[in-house]
């Protein structure tokens, strides 16, 4: 069962033996606990659950259905598609090897209400020769028919803090020690985010 929870540290770069540097993104992925295994026969479909960091206040609905797994954690994330656990088992980065690859999601970063020009690449319009100095604006944005906007069209609005999925992130450093893994490339989302790490078959 190769998924862990962890929460991003930020990027770096390592040297490997024959000088190539990689760049990589730290992840701390404390050890986490299984909180519960999901069947076909009793749930319709198989997953498990995880448990990570360490919760205060917990509702009540929340600690009872923790209890068995005696842990109290911050964060629950489901995997679907895996049984190979046992309610309070523990899972570690032991569980990747270096070269596995892996799909990562995470929330990207806010970006707060911004332009046609920042969240779709739009062009300016011209700022000499007749230009109105209005050169962000979006302009027309429909036709003579049928006489309405059509959906899915690509205007201002709030960008970012949306579930984005890398995948194909290669696992390049590991220390058990310290519970952090070092995947190469970036990771969706801002450092302590919570991301979620899935091995790919």
């Amino acid at each position: 069962m190769k998924v862990i929870l962890g929460t991003k540290i930020g990027m770096t770069q390592i040297i490997g033996a024959d000088g190539v540097v990689t760049p990589v993104t730290l992840i701390h992925a404390t050890p986490c606990t299984v909180t519960q295994v999901k069947t076909v026969d009793k749930d319709g479909y198989t997953a498990v659950q995880l448990g990570c960091g360490q919760g205060k206040n917990l509702s009540k609905p929340v600690a009872g259905h923790v209890k068995a797994a005696k842990t109290t954690p911050k964060h629950i994330r489901e995997f679907r598609g895996t049984t190979e656990a046992n309610v309070g088992d523990e899972v570690t980065v032991a569980v990747f090897a270096l070269g596995d690859k892996v799909a990562v999601s995470g929330t990207s970063k806010g970006k707060g209400f911004a332009g046609t020009v920042k969240r779709h690449n739009f062009g300016q319009s011209k700022r000499t020769h007749g230009g109105k100095g209005d050169v962000r604006k979006v302009g027309s944005i429909g036709s003579m028919y049928p006489q309405k906007v059509m959906k899915g069209k690509r205007m201002p609005g709030r960008m970012g803090a949306d579930r984005v999925t890398v995948k194909n992130l290669v696992v390049s450093y590991i220390d058990e020690a310290q519970n952090i893994l070092g995947l190469k490339g970036a990771v969706p989302g801002p450092r302590k985010g919570l991301i979620e790490i899935r091995g790919e078959e």
